[in-house]
């Protein structure tokens, strides 16, 4: 059962963490102010190092991961697309970070209460990337 819960709570941390990292590189073309850059730049990069980590426990357990849902993925698309054709400013980006932001931590706690079996490395990743997830939905707030 460990090892089981361990490879779901590792497969649904790569999903979420590709999906942010998708969902920043998205809108980084459209930030103006160098602040809002430095942040969502930060946080994209923090969230490479944990991916590396998640990529190299997957690699032990000789598995493949988890891609982003592919309706989520269109989702997102069309509603980060949506939002910037119509108001193409940092405060708009800023909200959808917070959008994805409380999303992500949101389905990171609920897999932290669904896979209470996986080791103790795995819940901490978890919790480190919700932590990453929490410090960019903190700092976005000025731009809202």
């Amino acid at each position: 059962m460990i090892e089981s819960d361990t490879i779901k709570l590792l497969r649904e941390c790569d999903a979420g963490i590709k999906m942010g990292i998708e969902s920043i590189n998205e809108v980084l073309k459209y930030v103006d102010d160098s602040r809002l850059h430095d942040v969502l730049t930060k946080c994209r990069d923090d969230h490479l190092g944990l991916q590396a980590q998640i990529q190299e426990m997957l690699d032990e357990f000789h598995d493949n991961g988890k891609e982003p849902n592919s309706i989520a993925k269109s989702m997102s698309w069309i509603k980060t697309n949506t939002k910037l054709m119509m108001n193409e400013s940092d405060s708009t980006i800023a909200g959808l970070m917070t959008d994805g932001g409380n999303m992500g931590v949101k389905s990171l706690n609920k897999y932290l209460n669904e896979y209470k079996a996986a080791d103790e490395k795995t819940k901490d990743i978890a919790k480190k990337l919700i932590k990453q997830e929490e410090r960019l939905v903190f700092q976005v707030k000025d731009f809202l």
